[in-house]
């Protein structure tokens, strides 16, 4: 089973927002059909079979894929403020390598991700030691997250998550084409309580997971939605209140896949250019 790659694909994302957990909410501008698309659902016993079936295997058959190319744009607001990400580059669905350019408030950096480990390069910034290079191991980052192969944040893991779908869970909205191709649209809502560490996201995320996803008539994920109102503990540093309630964080996350089997050519800058900040970056998760 290659899920390895596409769950790495989801975690370099959220370590450029510094988080490793991902989930999702309610409709964006995304949602609305677009490009000819029906708006009528299929709520026909018949079409519920046909629909978790599919979604159910639209993972496996993305990743038989072996890499494409991918974009993704990710929101985060809070307390009145938005940071908003755009990234776009290739990613190898088997192994989890990818080579990507990532911009947000203005700013561009280069990364690349090899055997797990994220790298990452700013234009006329340095890291410690005057450096080029960070290095940022992702096993570590995400075991101290408890997150998982099975858990959240893999970008194309609606169909991983098939022990918790039902029939009740998957509904089609309708047909639509991205990128001049033919897709299906499909809303799944996922127990959360089904999944391993359920409890701990049921009380950051509420009782289900709910996403959309885009299928090729191939069944390959074309595009991946997430929308999610998260709860966080309030930041460390500002004035203890046992009475205060948790800080929202609301995440919205669109990713598109293209180019199925395109040539991945990722690897680690020389070692001399890089300097590892796991420590750093493990610190900074404790305290948010």
């Amino acid at each position: 089973m290659r899920r390895k790659g596409m769950k790495v694909g989801a975690i370099t994302m959220a370590a450029v927002m510094g988080s490793v957990l991902a989930g999702c909410g309610d409709d964006s501008e995304q949602t609305g059909a677009k490009d000819g698309a029906s708006s009528h659902a299929n709520r026909s016993d018949g079409g519920h079979d046909q629909g978790t079936t599919a979604v159910r295997a639209a993972y496996d058959k993305t990743a038989e894929a072996e890499s494409a190319r991918m974009t993704i744009r990710m929101k985060l607001a809070a307390e009145g403020e938005s940071v908003t990400s755009e990234g776009q580059g290739i990613l190898d669905l088997a192994e989890g390598d990818s080579v990507m350019t990532i911009t947000a408030q203005g700013k561009s950096l280069e990364q690349r991700v090899v055997d797990e480990v994220l790298y990452q390069k700013t234009p006329g910034r340095n890291a410690p030691g005057g450096k080029p290079w960070v290095r940022i191991d992702l096993d570590k980052v995400a075991a101290q997250q408890g997150v998982n192969n099975q858990q959240i944040g893999d970008p194309a893991q609606t169909a991983s998550y098939a022990k918790a779908i039902t029939d009740e869970d998957v509904t089609k909205v309708g047909t639509e084409k991205i990128d001049g191709v033919n897709t299906t649209h499909y809303r799944v809502s996922v127990d959360v309580t089904k999944l391993p560490g359920g409890d701990q996201m049921r009380e950051q995320l509420g009782p289900t997971l709910p996403m959309q996803v885009w299928l090729d008539d191939e069944g390959r994920l074309r595009r991946q939605q997430m929308d999610m109102t998260v709860k966080v503990a309030a930041s460390a540093s500002a004035t203890p209140d046992a009475g205060a309630a948790p800080q929202q964080l609301k995440m919205s996350s669109v990713m598109q896949f293209s180019d199925f089997g395109t040539e991945v050519d990722a690897e680690a800058p020389p070692a001399e250019q890089v300097a590892d900040m796991t420590d750093k970056a493990l610190q900074q998760s404790q305290q948010s």
